[in-house]
């Protein structure tokens, strides 16, 4: 059975400039607040970072705090067994009900035996309602 629920992502959006992840993990660390799924991707001269942390709302007030533009968004976490074939199950189970996957991260360490899996889809409520029957 998967580990599947629905989380508040950080989403942060700021000017594409060189140091702006470093400022946004000086944030956190001093704070205290540890990283659990960080995206940062640069699109048209900004920077978006997706953040999961230990704290949402801390890192959230911090930021903001700090003059970053901040929204949130729901996705959908999810605990992956980390063995071959089980990301093809999860993503087959949602095509068979027809939903698709808008944005998807997954991060496992080799030894691990669980991955985390981030994502969102076109009814991140039904999708949870899938993936925790497999």
């Amino acid at each position: 059975m998967m580990d599947a629920r629905i989380q508040q992502e950080i989403v942060l959006r700021s000017e594409d400039r060189v140091g702006v992840l470093a400022d946004i993990t000086r944030i956190l660390s001093d704070m205290g607040i540890n990283l659990l799924s960080v995206r940062l991707e640069s699109v048209e001269g900004d920077s978006i970072v997706h953040l999961l942390t230990s704290s949402q709302s801390y890192a959230f007030e911090a930021l903001r705090d700090a003059g970053f533009h901040i929204t949130e968004r729901d996705v959908v976490l999810l605990s992956l067994p980390h063995h071959p074939g089980f990301l093809r199950r999860m993503s087959e189970a949602l095509a068979r009900k027809g939903i698709s996957i808008n944005d998807l991260h997954v991060s496992v360490p080799d030894e691990a035996k669980v991955g985390v899996v981030v994502l969102t889809c076109t009814n991140n409520a039904h999708a949870i309602q899938i993936l925790r029957g497999y």
